[in-house]
């Protein structure tokens, strides 16, 4: 990969830290002896977030000995930067490229949870005859961001001969797709179809990882530094986090909801209630490995596979160790198992 894309993507100008919009666990300051730490997401509140909203509502991560403060994300904050440069404890990595990344940069950070299993990556058309799987949109005009086309687009020209031919910019606005029965376009699971019915469209969307793409995503990222001067805190935030997940999943997810609503009043009841089916009825949470690993797993295998899949595609020179780039030491340990079971009676 390009490294100026790389380094510009980490070290992207920021003015993040008076932007960022702090979640606070309530009844904060009279903690005690607990261990503040701070985490910051990838986007404003919503149910993509929901089991680290569940661990703050119900009291997991307080149980684990933490006070945990959410930064709530947003269009100018930048994670990987705000890691590098020890601003905040704990980040949230959108998909699998930015842990490759921050290792390509050496920006001294890693992944170590990954809350989706699944990429909730997706493209969308309109009913169609002529398009019904992926490999179909070979050779026609795709809307894709910019961020994509150095990214899971790179795989797509690998694995089903995409050419760059047929790029169309994508600005996260809806109306070329309404208005052009041929359109396609890229989106996340929960968010543009959700949009796209509001408006009366019925749209055919095609979930990435169902054909072959095999990030994770949803990374939970700690610094170097943290991993190796506070390791317990790091096994404590995710143990938390997990149970939170499974919690959110499985349980009532509305002590979260609630939360995700007061800090980002654009979410509703029903594009929570949306979000949560699609997570479960997909698997993006709880699917694979986690069966039997526990939410939040990774495995060497899984990550060699998309670091050589991405190597092939170009994206990546083959000397990148992708063990740079992740560590297991605090997954796989079935925790949330029995949450789960309590949960749901299996």
């Amino acid at each position: 990969m390009n490294r100026n894309i790389i380094l510009g993507m980490i070290g992207a100008a920021i003015a993040v830290a008076v932007a960022i919009v702090l979640v606070l666990q309530p009844g904060r300051g009279t903690g005690g002896d607990l261990a503040h730490v701070t985490f910051a997401t990838d986007w404003k509140a919503q149910a993509e977030h929901g089991g680290f909203y569940q661990a703050l509502a119900k009291g997991y991560y307080r149980e684990a000995g933490l006070d945990v403060e959410i930064l709530q994300g947003g269009p100018g904050v930048n994670v990987p930067q705000l890691l590098a440069a020890h601003s905040v404890d704990f980040g949230l990595g959108s998909n699998s490229f930015i842990p490759l990344n921050m290792a390509a940069a050496d920006a001294g950070a890693k992944a170590v949870m990954a809350s989706f299993q699944k990429d909730p990556q997706v493209f969308i058309t309109h009913p169609r005859d002529d398009v019904k799987s992926i490999a179909d949109m070979k050779g026609k005009p795709i809307m894709v961001s910019d961020a994509t086309v150095s990214a899971f687009w790179q795989w797509l020209k690998s694995k089903y001969g995409f050419e760059d031919t047929q790029i169309r910019k994508y600005t996260f606005n809806l109306a070329p797709f309404l208005t052009d029965e041929k359109a396609i376009q890229q989106g996340y699971l929960s968010s543009e179809p959700y949009m796209i019915r509001q408006q009366g469209v019925e749209p055919q969307v095609f979930l990435l990882s169902d054909y072959g793409y095999p990030g994770y995503a949803a990374f939970i990222l700690a610094s170097d530094r943290m991993i190796a001067e506070r390791p317990e805190i790091v096994q404590a935030f995710v143990d938390a986090s997990i149970k939170g997940w499974v919690d959110y999943v499985y349980g009532d997810p509305s002590p979260a909801n609630e939360l995700i609503k007061r800090d980002n009043p654009e979410m509703t009841d029903d594009i929570i209630a949306n979000a949560i089916r699609l997570m479960k009825e997909n698997g993006i949470v709880d699917s694979g490995e986690t069966l039997t690993l526990g939410v939040g797993a990774m495995t060497n295998e899984r990550w060699q596979k998309f670091h050589d899949e991405m190597v092939k595609a170009g994206v990546y020179d083959d000397g990148l160790s992708v063990h740079s780039a992740y560590t297991l030491e605090f997954v796989n340990q079935g925790v949330g198992l029995d949450l789960k079971k309590e949960l749901t009676g299996e």
